[in-house]
C-alpha cells in the first residue's frame, strides 16, 4: 500500500519580521488565502497538524478536521525563540556561525538541528504503510527537515531549502523508510490517484 504524505505550510502575517521559532496566528489575510485554498487539496484519509496557533488556524481554514495526533512541534529555539535573526547575529555572532556551521550545535539551549531532523525523521519512519492520503499542516522547518531525512539528504541541505507559506510538499512510500519526492504538481491540481514515480518507492 502506498502512503501519499502532504506536508501543507501554514498561512502566514503579512510583513513577519525574521524570527526563531515564534507561535503567532496567521492574520486576516492569510486566512482568507487558506480558505481560497481549501477546495485544492486532495481529500485525506486523516489530517493531522502540528501544535502551533498557526498550524492549527490553518488547517481549519483549509477545512480539515485533524485526528487527535499531532505532528511534530516546531524547531526548539531554546533561548532564541521569538527573537529577531539580525538582532542575535548582532549580538552573538560566533554561536550563530557555529549553530549555522555544525548541524549538532545548539547554542541556543535548544535543539541541534541533528536532533531536530531526527524528531521529524522518526514521525515520518513512524508513519503506518495503512495511513493511506495524509494531509499535515507542519511548520516549514518540519517540512524542511521531513525532506532531509525523507531522501538521506546532507544535514546542511537544510539550510537550502525554501518553503513559502501554503505550498504543498508530497511524499510518497511504498516501503518502509523509502520515501519519494513528488515534484511539480501544482496546489490546484488533485494528487493523482495512481503513484507515477519511477523507481522503487
Amino acid at each position: 500500500m502506498t502512503v501519499r504524505l502532504t506536508l501543507m505550510a501554514p498561512a502566514a502575517r503579512a510583513g513577519r519580521e525574521v524570527r526563531f521559532a515564534v507561535d503567532e496566528p496567521p492574520d486576516e489575510a492569510g486566512l482568507r488565502a487558506a480558505r481560497a485554498a481549501a477546495g485544492t487539496l486532495p481529500h485525506p484519509d486523516r489530517a493531522v497538524c502540528g501544535p502551533s496557533a498557526r498550524c492549527r488556524e490553518t488547517a481549519r481554514a483549509l477545512g480539515l478536521r485533524p485526528a487527535g495526533e499531532t505532528a511534530p512541534a516546531d524547531w526548539d529555539m531554546g533561548r532564541w525563540r521569538g527573537r529577531d535573526l539580525a538582532e542575535v547575529g548582532a549580538a552573538e555572532p560566533e554561536a550563530v556561525a557555529r549553530w549555522l556551521a555544525d548541524p549538532s550545535a545548539a547554542p541556543h539551549g535548544g535543539e541541534s538541528l541533528s536532533g531536530f531532523r531526527a524528531r521529524v525523521g522518526g514521525w515520518l519512519d513512524s508513519l503506518p504503510p495503512t495511513a493511506g492520503r495524509l494531509v499535515a499542516v507542519v511548520e516549514p522547518a518540519v517540512a524542511r527537515a521531513a525532506l532531509v531525512h525523507a531522501l538521506g539528504l546532507p544535514e546542511q541541505t537544510f539550510w537550502r531549502l525554501d518553503i513559502a507559506p501554503l505550498t504543498a510538499t508530497r511524499l510518497t512510500s511504498r516501503a518502509p523508510g523509502r520515501w519519494n519526492l513528488r515534484c511539480g504538481s501544482p496546489l490546484s491540481a488533485p494528487d493523482p490517484g495512481a503513484d507515477q514515480s519511477a523507481g522503487p518507492g
